[in-house]
């Protein structure tokens, strides 16, 4: 059987599909990865096998660090590290040239404290909190040290050794990703990094996302078997999706992302997709409404049948073939949402530190942002998030964010 490793390629950690997307975003092969991804978590929580996961923390800005391979200069960078001409930043007048308000204080303070962990190579993370952000709260009855930098509030234990270091520190940033090459274009990613590596500095807490001791809590005999049914019930499904219906939707990202947009509208709200048939009928409507809202914006004739002819194109995808296909791979993603979150459910035992989301009324308990599932031989990777949860949340006005002052905890 091909492992998950030989499925998986490599990518730079900018962004990662969610691993249901992969079935109308990466083909025959993105579908293959998104099955043999969720059977190796399977096997790790089920004790058969030792597998790296870590834990996406919901942090802010992603941040980047390390060595310019260029100069040898210690720089900081955000997501702009890997375009054509690279953004990096060596001084603060570098961040000020390019950056403004909270986003240009995290990258100074990032600057200023990072050098002192000795950062070999060049490795990312997302910040959690700077100085003021980590407050003293009491959470349904319990006294924790907490930082709210996006959706989640995280909570750490009062007294607890952690709660006193995260306290003391300027910053604080967990670790989860590094990178590899001789320029910032051709570098290779590794999602498996150790933060133990890095050097102690009393004004950054700092951590990497994974999760060491995957011993602490195993899936129970029901919870696999469970599990198992799903997963035989994706490989039937895989079998009846046409080659041909996945390979053009590879090949026409326009029409994937389409598919994508009007698959968010449930998950924003807070919606469980329709039936598969019916989906594909609001799918095509939701498409020709978007380009009858296109066509009227046009105020020429020119302008308003070349929209036309994109809707043309577009809809020509829908023949009776793939509509049924189409079908199917509906069904098939919510399988794989299934079988995600009974894994995400057993994952988030597993977790030291409390996460809460701040609600008007109070706080309520959740789970952690998500999880990514780490080939432990090719350190290659695949996103695994509850979204209607979490994504569900993120865009909720009700749910308040780090970011709203007064939302901070």
């Amino acid at each position: 059987m091909i492992s998950f490793k030989e499925s998986i390629t490599e990518q730079k950690n900018t962004h990662m599909t969610h691993i249901e997307d992969k079935v109308i975003y990466g083909g025959v092969k993105g579908t293959r990865e998104a099955i043999l991804a969720l059977r190796s978590l399977r096997d790790t929580l089920g004790g058969v096998h030792d597998g790296n996961v870590s834990v996406k923390w919901d942090g802010a800005p992603a941040v980047f660090a390390g060595t310019d391979p260029s100069d040898g200069r210690f720089f900081v960078a955000k997501k702009g590290i890997f375009n054509k001409s690279p953004k990096v930043y060596k001084s603060d007048a570098d961040i000020d040239a390019d950056t403004s308000g909270d986003l240009n204080a995290k990258l100074k303070l990032a600057l200023q404290y990072l050098p002192e962990l000795g950062i070999k190579g060049v490795i990312q993370g997302d910040f959690l909190y700077g100085p003021g952000d980590v407050k003293k709260s009491k959470i349904k009855g319990n006294d924790y040290i907490t930082f709210h930098p996006n959706t989640i509030v995280y909570a750490v234990p009062a007294g607890t050794e952690m709660a006193k270091q995260v306290s003391s520190a300027k910053i604080g940033i967990v670790w989860h990703t590094s990178y590899s090459g001789k320029t910032f274009e051709t570098m290779k990613a590794s999602y498996n990094f150790d933060a133990s590596k890095l050097n102690k500095s009393k004004n950054v807490w700092s951590q990497d996302a994974m999760l060491r001791d995957m011993t602490q809590y195993t899936m129970s005999k029901k919870e696999t078997d469970e599990v198992n049914d799903l997963l035989k019930k994706a490989g039937f499904l895989f079998n009846r999706i046409a080659g041909s219906t996945l390979r053009q939707l590879e090949n026409n990202q326009e029409l994937a992302q389409l598919i994508e947009t009007h698959g968010n509208r449930y998950v924003r709200a807070g919606e469980l997709p329709p039936d598969p048939k019916k989906r594909v009928d609001a799918l095509i409507q939701f498409i020709n409404d978007k380009y009858a809202k296109e066509i009227a914006k046009r105020t020429t004739e020119k302008g308003k049948s070349a929209q036309q002819k994109k809707l043309n194109a577009i809809l020509t995808f829908f023949s009776q073939k793939n509509k049924a296909s189409l079908v199917q791979m509906f069904e098939l993603q919510k399988v794989i949402v299934l079988a995600k979150l009974k894994l995400i459910n057993t994952l988030n035992k597993l977790n030291n530190v409390s996460t809460f989301l701040k609600t008007k009324k109070g706080y309520r308990v959740t789970g952690q942002e998500g999880y990514v599932a780490i080939d432990k031989l090719g350190g290659d990777a695949v996103k695994i998030v509850d979204r209607m949860e979490f994504s569900y949340a993120n865009f909720s006005p009700n749910i308040l964010k780090g970011w709203d002052k007064p939302g901070r905890n």
